[in-house]
């Protein structure tokens, strides 16, 4: 469907990649892997027609299109909600507008035998043929459903979309993606922002769809289910498996062993033939042999390993001080904001060394509760912290705290204790903070690397309870491993506010679900929790059926 052709970028007299060639077929739902700065999302932007390569070309035939959803994006407008998600029909209104001109123009002319007259004709047929080859739509009801099912309420609708946060207005300009059902979806992190169940939904979406999708994600459980086929982009070149992501792990794995095998041999070649070229160089009856070693050496193409898998480091966290048996007890709390309830007479008690999960929609009260925690804001009921809590609290803003005139490795510096001093460079480089990097000021550091470091400063402080507001929102897959091994070693009681099924799966033995004004516990880990959501739904529809 869409042909990929000797693509290659360059930067500074390097090449980021070079002669990158692949086809995009008509159902391929595609992961696009590879660590940080291996140029993924250069090369969506590039299929996506925002970029030019230094070489190479992307074909997309005349009657196939693709849109494009950034990592970072959406001007701020007077639009309402609905109004901006409608304008994915802007070119079909435009159309059906066009028609609308013509045949009042038609009707009224009358010089039936001009070039004018048979060009609007013309016009009117090709317009017209187009128009009703378009299935059938009703619009609004269309919107609605990708704006609910991406998590909008309907008294949204109407709110302008400057009352929305960037990661509400990224979802706005997804569903305005998926209401134009273009041929190929590209998307770059678009699970960040998103609740569980809304990732879910764009799940089905997505397969139900049978558009081709290539996407870049750092949400595991979400690239499992979604893509059948895994691109990975390292050391400037490509290798294509027309498997999952789970699946393409082993085999890559078993790629980079095959490949260690054959540098090894080859190697112990070279060397070999050094010494055979060393010993004989000067032998006149060995003379032709020298030559011809030297010739094989030097046509010999040096077999590359791929880039060594980072996340064998391990972090530890500092012993916890000892926290009473009952760190958080809430009794008959509530939290209401006018004539607003965000949660009522909520009751629960976490116990010493407990992790759990705060999981719900978005605005259903799971930060608000943190935020109840931390006594940054006021509530009603009873919310007791145990004898000698001491909590450590990661959430989006804490990147704010940080001293700007500090470079990283001084900010992490400060806090380190132990045998982790000597590894400061690795766990700044397992986060994310490679090269030169760690040389740099705080102040001149973008917002995603600002909150990177402000969680490992948080992870090498001494606390017994540790709560973390969406901790993975950018972090890759390598350093999110590092960071949950972390966690499971942890001897301190945690609390995690995430959308990650992945990241949460094997870490949380316990869930507290926010919806319908209540936080309701659940004694399972996540997967046993959205399996129990499922057939709960379920028997829900059943009951919807029967009245």
């Amino acid at each position: 469907m869409i042909l990929v052709e000797n693509l290659a970028v360059e930067f500074s007299g390097s090449f980021l990649f070079k002669d990158i060639s692949f086809v995009i077929n008509e159902k391929d739902r595609i992961a696009l892997m590879g660590k940080n700065g291996a140029g993924k999302s250069t090369m969506l932007k590039i299929i996506a027609g925002e970029r030019s390569p230094n070489s190479g070309r992307v074909t997309v035939p005349k009657d196939r299109t693709i849109a494009y959803l950034p990592q970072h994006l959406m001007t701020d407008n007077d639009s309402t909600v609905f109004e901006e998600a409608s304008k994915a029909f802007k070119s079909i209104f435009s159309m059906q507008t066009r028609i609308d001109e013509i045949n009042t123009e038609l009707g009224v002319r009358t010089d039936y035998e001009s070039d004018a007259y048979y060009k609007l004709i013309e016009e009117v047929t090709t317009l017209s043929e187009k128009f009703y080859s378009i299935e059938d739509t009703n619009y609004e009801a269309d919107v609605e459903k990708i704006l609910m099912g991406l998590g909008f309420k309907r008294t949204d609708f109407t709110r302008p979309t400057s009352d929305f946060s960037g990661g509400w207005r990224m979802r706005i300009e997804l569903a305005k993606i998926l209401l134009q059902k273009p041929d190929l979806i590209l998307l770059d992190e678009p699970t960040n922002h998103m609740d569980i169940e809304s990732i879910q939904w764009l799940e089905e979406f997505l397969i139900d769809s049978g558009k081709a999708v290539m996407l870049i994600s750092h949400d595991r459980a979400f690239v499992d289910r979604i893509t059948n086929r895994t691109i990975e982009v390292t050391m400037g070149r490509i290798y294509d498996y027309k498997v999952n992501y789970s699946t393409y792990l082993q085999l890559r794995k078993e790629r980079r062993e095959q490949q260690q095998r054959q540098a090894e041999e080859q190697q112990k070649t070279i060397s070999d033939t050094e010494r055979f070229i060393e010993r004989f160089k000067g032998t006149y009856s060995k003379a032709l042999q020298v030559q011809s070693r030297v010739r094989q050496l030097e046509k010999m193409e040096i077999i590359e390993v791929d880039e060594e898998d980072s996340s064998a480091l391990r972090l530890k966290f500092p012993p916890s001080p000892r926290s009473g048996n009952y760190p958080v007890i809430a009794d008959n709390l509530s939290k209401t904001y006018d004539d607003f309830v965000v949660f009522q007479n909520a009751a629960f008690t976490i116990e010493r060394g407990q992790k759990i999960a705060f999981v719900g929609k978005n605005g259903e009260g799971k930060s608000t509760l943190v935020k109840c925690l931390m006594k940054e804001i006021d509530f009603e009921g009873q919310l007791t912290l145990g004898h000698n809590v001491q909590i450590g609290y990661f959430a989006q803003n804490q990147a704010s705290q940080l001293d700007e005139e500090l470079t990283v490795y001084q900010t992490i510096d400060d806090v380190a204790v132990g045998d982790i001093r000597t590894k400061i460079k690795d766990l700044l480089g397992a986060f994310l903070f490679g090269g030169d990097s760690w040389t740099k000021k705080v102040k001149v550091l973008s917002g995603g690397e600002r909150t990177r470091l402000a969680m490992i400063k948080l992870l090498l402080e001494p606390v017994n309870l540790l709560i973390l507001d969406e901790p993975t929102n950018h972090l890759d897959m390598k350093t999110k491993d590092i960071l949950k091994a972390a966690l499971q070693d942890f001897d301190g009681t945690l609390i995690l506010v995430s959308h990650d099924r992945d990241f949460l799966d094997g870490l949380v033995t316990k869930v507290y679900e926010f919806g319908n004004k209540r936080v309701k516990e659940h004694l399972t880990g996540i997967y046993e929790f959205l399996e129990l959501k499922k057939m709960d739904n379920l028997k829900e529809l059943e009951r919807a059926k029967k009245v």
